[in-house]
């Protein structure tokens, strides 16, 4: 096998619709990987989309035809050879011609192509085109077709296998990208080539013998017998593929493996798998991955509360803290490993154990993958499918099932990957989004979720646990019991940001939480770098085009008002947003994980975010840290304290038993002490435990003035006893001492009165700057340093008003 890339010399230039003139008359140069966006971002010949009201500028994107041009220079084929021109990727509406002959079109971003053009090489410079139509244009002829289905959104991103948030979505912008956006090359083989491998890797039920699987699937293009050598370390088999043969399989059974485990339960070892199709003594064909040897399922056994949803990893149950993950940018063939890299490590620094890829988005790359098999992270894989009606029809069944098989195989050997999805809310929405009537009998998706996905799987991955939707009651019909019961399977958590608050969580107690969130601004550094100054309003044109949620600034305001006072000032009004949102964090896992084990999990919407944008995400679209991040990492730590009511929660979701005591004081904000206790605290491993308090210590004198606080073991819980807005804070408790440290300052911040969610919002001064704590709870006379990594020269800008900040700054507005 001979792989040779065809990424040079590539231009692209408009082919149709309403492209600018300016941009329409010449062909620019093309890089490949990559979208036309970004090739006319590099030409300067568009503004970036991210900033201001660019994304509204750039709306002839749309409809716009694009083509791709280079040569290519081969050799024409020997005898007996093949030659593949191979795309592993197309976005998404294309027609691929080579020296002025059409080879084929696709209209599928989630799969690669294969075309033979062995008969189509001469000597000289062969002429290849890519052109890309307009993705919305097939799409609504596509419905016009097989009829129009329900979907959230006005375009039909549902008729068209294309990234659904492509067409935009509530927290991501409208581009509709176009491009050959995954790598393109010339194979040339002989007699067969390895068309899929698909190792399974897992652990028998002593917990120590490796039982790897592979299966090997070939092409041909001779009859001959073939061997393919599969070598795992030093353990060698052999699958011997009779003339005509395509496919077989092995077994390899390793003593004492190397176990992997999630993050927080063990190492993450992983083993070298190699294939080498040979055909007599010729080496014709290979292939890599590593594996690791590990058992995942879901116990999903009913018991008398409904059923469990509970992940099992080499028989231990675990706890999921996850936290839903979108594209990381947009633009997706800007990613690169150590972007990945990046933000994969700020899910871990904040406690995460898992990552749920959202099915509006793509099957991740393999770098994703890898990274979470280096790290112990567990991945939840969505089939891209998503909050919409989807046709069981031609053309859009075959392309889904096409890719779910090729996506399938190409997933096997990550150790990481515990479960796959059928989709997002789709289940959910045609059983409460008024679907039924709209559809009047037209297929929506079910036989994918029922019938079709799970049988995919017990075919090509039987290893894997499936999931016929999330939100979904697995095994009861949707009619009879609600796909959000939150008895059974897992459940989206909605209506508290939506129309209720985020105390609204604890009217539920779901078996498995997929979705729940809440909003807020991003950075203030990342607005800046996003907006003009004069849009520094919530009304603003570019900041709403950067709230993309149905009345998300209501939305905000209403839940902001639940608690605290709504400021008017912008800046002051961002902070509180922020700070909201970060309450709001807390509250929920801290609801959740306090009821395990009926509830085993807990997956926060969401991570990260694919550009600038008000959303529910922890991360920035820049990759900055909002306060939630930082709320999100105390939630999640493997020990949490925290209240229910006038009980003290202690989760201990760590290896060993948590033992201590815990001393309780109610104090004034003042620092007079009201009431005090101390508690003895044994919490066996991976559980929870409530204590039930003394009346003294959660029976006020003054609510407005006094506060419970909970301490062991360098952990703190606080409970007010009245809002926020009600709360007698000291206006301006704090003071500080600013020093510097090797890569940049200590900042040691002491109260003379209680002070509530103390921050520093360094990257005000500094958008590069770090700092390593958030959210601090202060009592009178308490110190807390924090470290700020920074190369700015002015360490006392980092102790101005707008840079530390409080809960107590929020009420000294009124």
């Amino acid at each position: 096998m001979i792989r040779t890339d065809l990424h040079a010399g590539w231009t692209v230039r408009a082919a149709g619709g309403p492209v600018p003139a300016e941009i329409a008359g010449e062909p620019v140069p093309a890089t490949v990987p990559g979208t036309v966006h970004t090739d006319l971002l590099d030409a300067e010949l568009i503004p970036d989309p991210y900033l201001g009201e660019n994304e509204t500028a750039l709306e002839w994107f749309h409809r716009a035809a694009w083509l791709y041009e280079t040569t290519l220079s081969a050799a024409p084929a020997a005898e007996g050879e093949r030659v593949d021109l191979v795309f592993d990727g197309l976005d998404t509406v294309a027609t691929i011609t080579l020296d002025e002959v059409e080879l084929g079109r696709t209209a599928n971003m989630h799969r690669g192509y294969r075309f033979d053009v062995r008969d189509r090489l001469r000597d000289g410079e062969i002429p290849l085109s890519v052109r890309f139509d307009s993705a919305l244009e097939y799409a609504e002829d596509v419905q016009k077709t097989i009829g129009e289905r329900p979907r959230p959104y006005p375009h039909p991103f549902n008729a068209v296998r294309k990234m659904a948030c492509s067409f935009g979505w509530d927290w991501g912008p409208d581009l509709q990208t176009a491009g050959i956006w995954k790598p393109v090359r010339l194979e040339r083989w002989r007699v067969a080539r390895l068309a899929s491998v698909r190792p399974q890797a897992t652990l028998d039920a002593d917990g120590r013998t490796g039982r790897l699987v592979v299966h090997v699937e070939v092409e041909r293009a001779a009859d001959s017998e073939l061997t393919a050598e599969v070598r795992l370390g030093e353990h060698v088999s052999h699958i011997v593929l009779d003339a005509g043969e395509t496919s077989g399989m092995t077994e390899i059974s390793v003593a004492d493996a190397p176990v992997w485990w999630p993050i927080g339960y063990g190492d993450q070892p992983l083993v070298d798998v190699s294939v080498i199709l040979r055909d007599k003594s010729d080496d014709i064909d290979s292939w890599k991955a590593r594996v690791g040897f590990r058992t995942i399922t879901v116990d999903e056994t009913p018991d008398d509360v409904g059923s469990a949803f509970t992940f099992v990893v080499n028989g231990q149950p675990i706890f999921i803290r996850g936290l839903n993950w979108i594209p990381e940018d947009h633009l997706l063939t800007r990613l690169t490993r150590d972007r990945y890299a990046a933000a994969i490590d700020r899910a871990i620094d904040a406690n995460t154990t898992m990552l749920r890829v959202w099915g509006g988005g793509i099957y991740e790359s393999d770098d994703f993958y890898d990274l979470c098999d280096e790290r112990g992270i567990l991945v939840w894989q969505d089939f891209p499918l998503a909050c919409a009606a989807y046709a069981e029809e031609e053309p859009i069944r075959s392309e889904i099932l096409a890719e779910a098989r090729e996506n399938i195989a190409r997933l096997t050997p990550h150790a990481s990957l515990a479960l796959w999805n059928g989709g997002n809310e789709n289940i959910w929405g045609h059983e409460d989004w008024h679907w039924k009537e709209q559809l009047n009998g037209l297929t929506w998706g079910a036989g994918y979720y029922y019938e079709l996905f799970p049988a995919l799987l017990a075919e090509l991955d039987p290893t894997r646990a499936y999931h016929p939707g999330s939100p979904s009651s697995p095994g009861h019909d949707p009619a009879d019991v609600h796909p959000n019961d939150d008895r059974y399977g897992t459940r989206h958590e909605w209506e508290a940001w939506n129309r209720q608050d985020y105390t609204f969580h604890a009217n539920f107690l779901p078996r498995f939480c997929s979705e729940f969130g809440w909003q807020a601004p991003p950075t203030w550094s990342t607005l800046r770098e996003s907006l003009a100054p004069e849009d520094f309003d919530q009304e603003s044109p570019a900041f709403l085009l950067h709230q993309k949620a149905e009345g998300g600034n209501d939305k905000l305001n209403a839940g902001m008002a639940h608690h605290l006072r709504v400021p008017g000032e912008f800046e002051d009004w961002h902070w509180a947003a922020q700070l909201n949102q970060a309450r709001a964090t807390t509250y929920a896992i801290g609801h959740l994980r306090g009821h395990a084990p009926r509830t085993m999990g807990s997956i926060l919407w969401q991570l990260n975010d694919c550009w600038p944008v008000t959303s529910w995400a922890v991360v920035d679209g820049a990759g900055r840290l909002k306060p939630a991040w930082y709320a999100l990492r105390k939630a999640y730590a493997p020990r949490l304290l925290t209240f229910r009511g006038d009980a003290l929660i202690a989760v201990n979701d760590s290896p060993s038993v948590w033992r201590g005591v815990v001393k309780l004081r109610r104090i004034g904000f003042d620092g007079n002490i009201a009431s005090e206790a101390t508690v003895a605290l044994d919490v066996a491993a991976r559980s929870v435990v409530e204590v039930a308090l003394d009346p003294a210590l959660t029976t006020p004198g003054d609510v407005t003035r006094e506060v419970l606080v909970a301490d062991i073991d360098g952990l703190r819980a606080t409970r007010l006893f009245a809002e926020d807005f009600d709360l007698a804070y000291d206006p301006a408790p704090l003071s500080t001492d600013i020093s510097p440290t090797e890569g940049g300052y200590s900042v040691t911040v002491t109260a003379t009165s209680f002070a509530r969610d103390v921050a520093l919002l360094t990257d005000k001064i500094d958008p590069t700057a770090y700092v390593d704590d958030m959210l601090v709870d202060l009592l009178p006379g308490e110190s807390h340093t924090f470290l700020i990594r920074t190369t700015w020269a002015d360490g006392d800008a980092f102790g101005r008003p707008a840079v530390l900040r409080s809960a107590n700054t929020i009420a000294a507005g009124a």
